[in-house]
């Protein structure tokens, strides 16, 4: 018996779906309300379009692959294995990135330990393509794991490796690299399959061909690796696991990862998207949405400060500290947390704009974090003009929201109320007028968070109105501390 089997069959978890629904959200998670996303690799070396480059440089017609071969020439010639030593990673400071992250009021960060590219961020005995062996030719995620740790935060992983069985598969279609078998342990399996995301059939749970066992079990080694080697509290998987050839290799996975963080004492959780693992045993993800009311389950979002791009591009498109706290707000009011990725560049600078950006989420928070860290949602999530969009890809759908647009959070009998705008002279809530029901008690106190000044309210059967000062204390979304 090899030790995974040997971990799963002596643990309290077994691996079966029904054995996996003993799975519950660690405390610490449900408190941590943000963490921050790490897209870093040899994809940041030519900074074009996005991560996927390496998939699209081989799509013959792709603005990518015209791009390739005018910059570095034919595929035959100049493949991705070529960017490898170019990414270097020398001015990376594990310990400078950590410090960021805790002043942003990150609780949780959650890097890239290999995507689809098949390159390893760490130190792996089961490829030569690594970060340790080529290229920086150091264990990225092992120095990151130790600073983040030494900030107090807690340390994830996330691991795409199972889109690599057909990620490459373009570069089989014409003179390339990639049908070169002195790179086949690169460039993978490379199978046939849907091209692109239009091609019928590119999300469909019997995919053809299927992954083969050498394919899935090499999946379930390399993950275990990173759970013994790294001890994430978090690993995140992206959304082809839903495969429904993979049940059986995730099940195994859930059950080692869940009975190692046992005999560790740490609380650890599963990220996954869409039906891969079914409802309670794991944390569901939504990818670059929200959802549209409370979840009876806790659930995260991951999304991008950049709008197109996961991984360092030039040209980047970012979204605006403003806008990211309020989406914050939002989920954590729907009872779920935020995953913000950056994208560093190849020599392991953040670039100025994603620290700007990190900076204004951190003085929000340095203010208002009370109204975020350790809450839960309350009967209502909120109410306003505004109505978030539900499902992945909308995070840039919505339009900005208002001083009418009130989000809720408790922590004990606390409620917590954020405008996401100034709402003016006065701000009204009608979830709390004594008619809504929602407020058992009589109304003691209001304060609004950064303001040390007493504010002046009413209440009655329409709603709580309270006078805003003259002077906001931040620069957006504003809390009122009810009582």
């Amino acid at each position: 018996m090899n030790q995974v089997d040997s971990v799963v069959t002596s643990g309290k978890f077994q691996a079966s779906w029904s054995s996996l629904q003993q799975f519950s959200v660690p405390t610490w998670y449900e408190n941590a309300k943000f963490g921050i996303f790490i897209h870093w690799g040899v994809y940041s070396v030519p900074a074009y379009k996005n991560e996927w480059y390496p998939r699209n440089m081989y799509l013959a017609g792709s603005d990518e692959f015209k791009h390739h071969v005018e910059t570095y020439g034919p595929q035959s010639e100049f493949g991705y294995k070529d960017f490898i030593p170019q990414f270097k990673a020398e001015n990376f400071d594990p310990d400078h990135w950590a410090e960021l992250f805790r002043k942003a009021g990150a609780r949780y960060i959650v890097p890239v330990a290999e995507h689809h590219d098949g390159f390893a961020m760490y130190d792996s005995a089961y490829s030569r393509w690594t970060a340790t062996q080529m290229g920086p030719k150091r264990d990225l995620i092992g120095d990151l794991a130790a600073a983040v740790r030494k900030q107090g935060l807690v340390f994830g992983v996330s691991n795409h490796r199972a889109e690599h069985w057909w990620f490459m598969n373009g570069g089989k279609t014409f003179d390339s690299d990639v049908q070169n078998p002195e790179f086949s342990d690169l460039y993978g399996p490379a199978m046939p399959g849907p091209l692109n995301h239009e091609t019928p059939g590119w999300l469909d749970r019997h995919w053809t061909p299927e992954p083969d066992t050498a394919f899935l079990e090499d999946w379930l080694l390399r993950n275990c690796e990173l759970v013994d080697k790294y001890q994430p509290q978090i690993v995140y998987f992206d959304w082809w696991i839903e495969q429904t050839i993979f049940e059986p290799y995730l099940q195994k996975f859930s059950a080692y990862y869940y009975n190692r963080a046992e005999q560790w004492g740490r609380g650890v959780a599963i990220n996954y998207k869409h039906v891969a693992f079914p409802t309670g045993t794991a944390v569901f993800d939504v990818e670059r949405g929200q959802l549209a009311g409370i979840n009876p389950l806790f659930w995260q979002t991951d999304t991008a400060v950049a709008k197109k791009s996961w991984g360092y591009v030039q040209d980047q498109d970012y979204k605006t500290a403003d806008a990211i706290v309020g989406d914050l707000i939002d989920i954590v009011s729907k009872n779920g947390t935020l995953l913000l990725n950056i994208g560093p560049r190849p020599d392991g600078t953040i670039p100025a704009p994603e620290k700007q950006i990190l900076s204004g989420i951190g003085e929000w928070l340095a203010i208002n974090g009370e109204a975020i860290y350790e809450t839960r949602p309350w009967r209502r999530f909120g109410e306003g003009l505004i109505q978030t969009a539900e499902g992945e890809f909308t995070d840039t759908a919505r339009p900005a929201y208002t001083g009418q647009d009130i989000r809720f959070t408790t922590k004990g009998d606390v409620l917590y109320a954020t405008a996401l705008a100034w709402p003016g002279e006065q701000c009204v809530i009608h979830s709390l007028g004594t008619t809504a029901g929602l407020w058992p008690n009589r109304i003691q106190d209001v304060r609004l968070l950064g303001h040390d000044e007493p504010l002046t309210w009413s209440h009655d059967a329409d709603a709580l109105r309270v006078q805003m000062p003259a002077q906001k204390p931040c620069d957006y979304a504003f809390v009122l501390r009810i009582r």
